[in-house]
């Protein structure tokens, strides 16, 4: 009972913080039109973890986390500052390119690994054998770090989402803000997986997105339901044997659809309310 007790305060802890800075982070990728771009950098941290223990170094492990970001961050480098100036190929292609190259090669160097399949399968899925209460208490101190300094420096994050054109070297903010969702990447793939980490940063998001336009409310709404459905996805995943990560994407989901359902019954019953002009 106890050891059930512990494992459900980690994840319960764990998924307060994770949903709140994703659903921020995730507001930006949305209304900026790069949806993939997390995407991207997930699947480089992931890369990063199977490099790691192609070189012998456990997965999990310090040294682990240290090759995913190397790998991220030099995926952040290239969405900074690689932007075709030709209007006929749009940023997201770049990112798109980045993805398969980094999806290719992870299968390229699992290949090689005895059991590699199964390296990439987890970095897919997660494994939430690693999480602990060390882990949590690192990646809670990280993630309060990152939404101080954002906080601090928020204006300039908003004029490059807003496209308003008068910030100073854009690029170098655009880096910087690139480097924020790989640090998250890499704390929160090894553990949720690829699959699961793009969809705590897009979902509660997209959510908060169908609703309103204003920052601080669609942070309320986004965080809200991203931590409720994930709550709803825990429950479901230990109460039936289910595996983790593929359940709370697929109650992520659920709930992104009855919002989208919602989002359409709105609108008609308001107008209902009215009556006739």
């Amino acid at each position: 009972m106890l050891e059930t007790l512990n494992f459900l305060s980690i994840q319960i802890v764990l998924l307060l913080v994770v949903t709140s800075v994703h659903t921020y982070l995730g507001l930006h990728v949305i209304r900026r039109g790069i949806v993939f771009s997390d995407l991207s950098l997930d699947q480089l941290a992931a890369f990063g973890v199977i490099v790691g223990i192609g070189m012998g170094i456990q997965g999990g492990s310090a040294w682990s986390y240290v090759v995913s970001f190397v790998a991220v961050l030099l995926g952040s480098v290239l969405l900074a500052y690689v932007k075709p100036k030709n209007k006929n190929i749009p940023h997201e292609a770049v990112i798109g390119i980045i993805y398969g190259l980094a999806l290719v090669a992870s299968i390229m160097v699992a290949d090689k690994i005895s059991g590699g399949l199964a390296y990439v399968t987890q970095t897919l899925t997660g494994v939430m054998l690693w999480v602990s209460w060390p882990l949590v208490i690192v990646t809670a101190a990280v993630y309060v770090g990152l939404a101080v300094f954002h906080y601090l420096f928020r204006g300039r994050f908003i004029a490059i989402t807003e496209g308003s054109g008068t910030l100073p070297n854009e690029n170098f903010w655009d880096l910087i803000f690139f480097i924020s969702l790989g640090i998250i990447t890499v704390l929160i793939v090894p553990i949720a997986g690829v699959l699961l980490a793009y969809a705590f940063l897009m979902i509660p998001a997209a959510i908060a997105t169908l609703f309103t336009k204003d920052w601080g409310r669609a942070l309320k709404i986004g965080w809200s339901v991203g931590f409720v459905s994930s709550m709803a996805g825990l429950m479901l995943s230990y109460s039936f044997d289910l595996p983790y990560g593929p359940t709370l994407v697929l109650t992520l989901g659920v709930f992104f659809l009855g919002a989208l359902a919602l989002r359409c019954i709105l609108p008609a019953r308001a107008g209902a309310e009215r009556g006739p002009a």
